[in-house]
């Protein structure tokens, strides 16, 4: 996203161990007591697997080639070592050349000369930190373009234009030198993508960007794409990187389902800067199962106010950090995102104090540090709260771990866990003005002991703290009032694999029922009919058999087959979503009355979309 500011924007009571060894709740309800919690499930279903969690290197490098080279040292540090953030993305910003942008430090400088030959001492503050990140490496090195080099735009310039369709082979080769010559220096790309934010031609000029519309993008994507594999380099295209989920559901599936493009694009991108409901973030894993792909949250910065929408701010505290972790919460849990990365990693936009919340700064930063650095000779760095909440995934969820959805948390509480190489990560949010009770129950892979216990609040950041006690599958813990805290656990094993219980509609009240084929709402009666098991597998299987998403709509098999059409997901929210098709369990036309249909249908975030354990 794009501001025109200089600075951009961008103990607990447990629950009977016996009572929850073999069944429970399949999503429950949120306690109105918090002295006796109902236990949050783990779901013993995995979800997506996590790529990476990162920043990017946009225009503070540009700035931070001229700081010293300890304290460059020290920024590479606490972005990239297990000491530090840990981060397992950078994205390297590359230029192009700058022409006509208003902003220095956003005049990224690009490699190519006029003559067509190369620079290669070009970018000296972004070469810095993509080779250090390299050093210390970081799993997935991205290189992400805002526009293609000016004398290949329609206006010349670096901002304002588009990419000339008869140079799109030109600009595909390029790309594809400027990743040759890094792999030629040790530091290979993982990723490339061609184009950000191309509903925006950027034509304010206060930083690089080119509009790039529907019908130009899969050009662009095949041009890159057989580049590359003449070359046989192994990076790979992520796209399309809008800046809205709304556009980004409507728009991704128009270029990509062009003959010959999807072969070549390894992940979906987008932005969230149009502070997407869990309808919008739904609809994203929506679009994910219509092209086969996982998607990545590639951009977020700047909310704040108390809101995750966007808002000019600057809050170093607990309270903007606490919104950048529900955000990240939700990217994970609702649109199943494999990747979240964070805008930039530093900025200087902090307005009239780095130390307290102003309306002048913005929260486009982690780190942040003093625009009058060249004047002043100031080189200090100023952390914020948001550091450290990013930290409390970043160290902790590392690539390959597997989500596992979480249902039931108590009331401005926020649970994910996260299963990898015989551990189990929690990550907590606690919006709650007041200590609160958690209790939460696996369902497989019992954990044995708590091994860790990390908490970032209002007075600590990145603190030890009392571990949970495990007894019987379950964990208990207190959580500080406006914390984000992360614990570890050993685990072994499996637990109970299967979960089991009714789910009432939020709407209306009643229960979902298996009929002889499909399933409508009823009364809840408490009857056979009305129960329904969810296992590892992710299946749902009521009295007639397994819940199943048909062409023809909902219908009930008797054998499970693995295949995606009888596998669930069982979302946090109270969304119920199709694996096969990335769509909700609807009440049909949010009725009420018994023996009204339940379909599927594309999420919108309504109270017929909600189930709750009775």
């Amino acid at each position: 996203m794009h501001v025109p500011h200089p600075h951009r924007s961008r103990s607990l009571l447990l629950r009977a161990a016996a009572a929850l060894a073999v069944t429970g709740p399949l999503i429950s309800a949120p306690t109105a007591s918090a002295a006796t919690p109902t236990a949050a499930e783990v779901s013993p279903h995995a979800a997506q697997t996590i790529d990476d969690i990162g920043a990017s290197g946009a225009w503070w490098v540009n700035d931070l080639q001229y700081f010293k080279p300890e304290v460059q040292a020290r920024v590479a540090r606490l972005l990239f070592s297990k000491q530090g953030l840990a981060l397992s993305s950078y994205r390297y910003n590359i230029g192009g050349g700058g022409a006509a942008v208003t902003t220095p430090a956003r005049a990224a400088e690009d490699f190519l000369r006029p003559d067509g030959s190369y620079d290669w001492s070009a970018d000296k503050g972004g070469q810095t930190f993509l080779k250090a990140a390299a050093r210390y490496g970081v799993k997935d090195l991205i290189g992400f373009v805002n526009s293609a080099p000016a004398q290949w735009t329609t206006n010349g310039q670096s901002c304002g234009g588009q990419l000339k369709p008869e140079n799109e082979g030109d600009y595909a080769k390029y790309v594809a030198d400027v990743t040759d010559h890094f792999a030629r220096q040790g530091v290979q790309l993982d990723y490339i993508s061609p184009f950000n934010e191309p509903d925006n031609d950027f034509g304010s000029c206060g930083q690089e960007g080119m509009k790039v519309t529907v019908d130009q993008r899969d050009d662009i994507v095949r041009a890159l794409g057989v580049e590359q594999r003449a070359r046989k380099q192994k990076t790979s295209i992520i796209a399309d990187e809008s800046s809205q989920t709304t556009q980004f559901v409507s728009e991704l599936p128009q270029w990509i389902s062009q003959p010959d493009t999807q072969q070549y694009v390894s992940a979906l991108a987008h932005h969230t800067y149009n502070n997407p409901n869990d309808g919008q973030l739904a609809n994203v894993y929506e679009t994910s199962r219509t092209v086969g792909q996982k998607s990545w949250a590639t951009e977020i910065c700047c909310f704040g106010k108390g809101s995750t929408g966007w808002n000019q701010e600057y809050d170093p505290t607990i309270d903007n950090a606490l919104l950048m972790s529900r955000i990240i919460y939700k990217d994970f849990a609702s649109a199943h995102d494999s990747a979240f990365q964070w805008w930039v990693a530093l900025a200087s936009g902090y307005g009239t104090d780095p130390y307290a919340r102003n309306d002048t700064g913005w929260n486009d930063g982690l780190i942040y540090y003093d625009p009058d650095y060249a004047t002043n000779g100031n080189q200090a760095l100023y952390f914020t709260k948001r550091y450290y909440a990013l930290g409390q995934y970043s160290r902790f969820v590392r690539p390959g771990s597997v989500a596992h959805d979480v249902t039931g948390a108590p009331d401005g509480v926020e649970v994910s866990s996260y299963d990898k190489d015989g551990t189990w990560v929690v990550v907590v949010n606690n919006h709650n003005s007041t200590d609160t009770p958690l209790s939460l129950h696996f369902n497989s892979k019992t954990p044995v002991r708590a091994t860790q216990a990390v908490r970032t609040s209002a007075t600590e950041d990145w603190a030890r703290v009392a571990k949970p006690s495990v007894s019987g599958g379950t964990a208990t813990a207190t959580l500080a009032a406006r914390s984000v805290t992360t614990y570890v656990f050993d685990q072994k094993g499996h637990g109970s694999t299967a979960v089991t219980g009714a789910l009432a509609g939020k709407q209306s009240g009643k229960c979902l029922t298996a009929g002889a084929s499909g399933a409508a709402i009823s009364t809840c009666t408490g009857g056979d009919e009305q129960s329904w098991s969810y296992d590892a597998k992710g299946a749902l299987k009521g009295v007639n058999g397994y819940l199943t998403a048909g062409s023809s709509g909902l219908t009930t098999t008797a054998d499970f087959t693995g295949d995606a059409s009888q596998r669930w997901l069982l979302n946090a929210n109270g969304q119920i979503l199709s694996e096969a098709s990335g769509k909700c369990l609807d009440v049909s036309g949010q009725a009420t009355a018994d023996g009204s249909k339940v379909i599927l249908y594309s999420c919108n975030g309504g109270a017929n979309e909600a189930w709750a354990r009775q």
